[in-house]
């Protein structure tokens, strides 16, 4: 019944009704040139707390939004589409992604990094430069796109599904995974399989996978049963714990999803990928660590 109950959560979400008013008055009210003031918004048109939660929760996207669309263009070669953007930032209103695009495009604080398809809405071209430029955005960036592979992994400290602790020390010595990921989200849905079938594979030889789930630092409406069904229905057997904010923050503010660090018995990171890979691809990284 659980494992059903959340197939139906991922097949078909719904906005909160609170979001969805939000994002309408966004759509006929966004003024090219002029910035959209959320002080003003909160004061004198979303007063409920609902509404306000609702708010709160795109602004809080819409800082993120230019350092996902440079990570995704550095690291794939392109731009996310609109799709892909919804799917990162759990955005369900029909036209939300290109809502907050054009909020963004109206802001005259926000770099110009992005150019669009007048006839589509899909983005043409992110210019990365532009945004390491701007002194908001420029650090951040930095540390999202840095070269991770030669690089020390960065300690961590957390908690399992089951309250354990679980702290970097733990895997000192032993080639490992670390997976990045939340509920939900597509490229993680496509990853899932191939992460069981290699764990059954190299798990004998030592490798080690542990995933980290975003779902709480991300305040996705998920629970513990509906994680520990996930898990069961993907026949996940390696350590399964929750991703901190401090643990998002070495890794370089983790903000695309899946983000996959493969580590050696040195605790040197050997591979880093951002968003779905192959089987080949995780595999190759696989070997890589154990060497």
């Amino acid at each position: 019944m659980i494992a059903l109950a959340l197939v139906t959560f991922l097949a078909a979400p719904q906005a909160p009704p609170a979001e969805a008013r939000v994002v309408e008055y966004l759509k006929a009210n966004v003024t090219p040139g002029q910035p959209v003031v959320v002080s003003e918004l909160y004061n004198t048109v979303f007063t409920g707390p609902e509404e306000r939660a609702a708010l709160n929760r795109l602004f809080n996207a819409f800082f993120k939004m230019p350092l996902y669309m440079a990570q995704h263009q550095k690291a794939a070669g392109k731009p996310p589409t609109l799709a892909e953007i919804s799917e990162q930032f759990r955005f369900q209103v029909p036209g939300q992604a290109d809502v907050m695009l054009r909020v963004m495009e109206s802001d005259p604080r926000m770099p110009k990094f992005v150019s669009r398809d007048p006839a589509t809405g899909e983005i043409t071209r992110v210019d990365v430069e532009q945004v390491l430029a701007h002194p908001k955005f420029g650090k951040a960036l930095e540390r999202t796109i840095a070269g991770w592979e030669g690089q020390p992994a960065p300690g961590f400290a957390t908690t399992t599904y089951d309250g354990k602790p679980l702290a970097a020390e733990a895997l000192a010595g032993t080639p490992h995974l670390l997976y990045f990921w939340f509920t939900g989200c597509p490229p993680c849905v496509r990853t899932s399989p191939l992460l069981a079938e290699l764990d059954r594979a190299y798990a004998a030889k030592g490798f080690r996978i542990v995933g980290l789930n975003a779902d709480r630092v991300l305040e996705i409406p998920t629970t513990d049963e509906d994680r520990a069904a996930y898990a069961k229905t993907n026949g996940w057997a390696f350590t399964l714990a929750h991703m901190t904010p401090e643990a998002q923050e070495a890794y370089g503010a983790v903000s695309v999803f899946p983000t996959l660090f493969f580590v050696d018995r040195k605790g040197t990171i050997v591979k880093h990928f951002v968003n779905f890979q192959e089987k080949a691809a995780l595999e190759e990284a696989i070997q890589l660590a154990l060497q």
